[in-house]
């Protein structure tokens, strides 16, 4: 129903957490190239268990190939620098939910991106940097699939 997209990704098991999220919330879950990890590492393998198998995992060279392949109508960019909060979106079948490397998140030229349709942040504590990846995708996630009544959860 939805679709998440990690550019760059650093951190092994932020990775295989999210191949966890994408399996058992029916999103896919889309890479962009390089990675900071092979897929086949210990650390990604632990951290996902074995939902490996049930999720929609796509890996693209760079940022323009996944644009080519996703072909996406609505793109949210999560940035601690916006001013629209994740709960005020109403995510539709198809969002891409966009996030950044860790620990630098997305770049100035991948925000500016024209497919992004707005900067979205998750709030937080005053003086903090940010959450950990694989947490924030999962608040956003949830938060999506919540809003159309979590379709073919149990």
């Amino acid at each position: 129903m939805f679709r998440l997209l990690f550019h760059e990704p650093r951190i092994p098991p932020n990775t295989g957490n999210a191949i966890r999220l994408a399996a058992n919330t029916g999103c896919e879950l889309h890479l962009v190239e390089p990675l900071g990890f092979d897929l086949s590492e210990p650390k990604v393998k632990r951290a996902g268990l074995d939902y490996h198998d049930m999720a929609s995992v796509t890996v693209h060279s760079d940022l323009f190939a996944a644009w080519k392949e996703l072909a996406p109508q609505r793109v949210y960019a999560f940035t601690a620098h916006a001013d629209t909060f994740y709960t005020d979106i109403s995510y539709q079948p198809g969002d891409v939910l966009l996030f950044g490397p860790e620990p630098t998140g997305l770049s100035e030229a991948v925000l500016a991106d024209p497919h992004v349709t707005e900067r979205v942040r998750i709030p937080m504590l005053p003086g903090r940097r940010s959450l950990n990846l694989a947490n924030a995708a999962s608040i956003v996630m949830y938060e999506a699939w919540r809003q159309h009544g979590f379709p073919g959860a149990v």
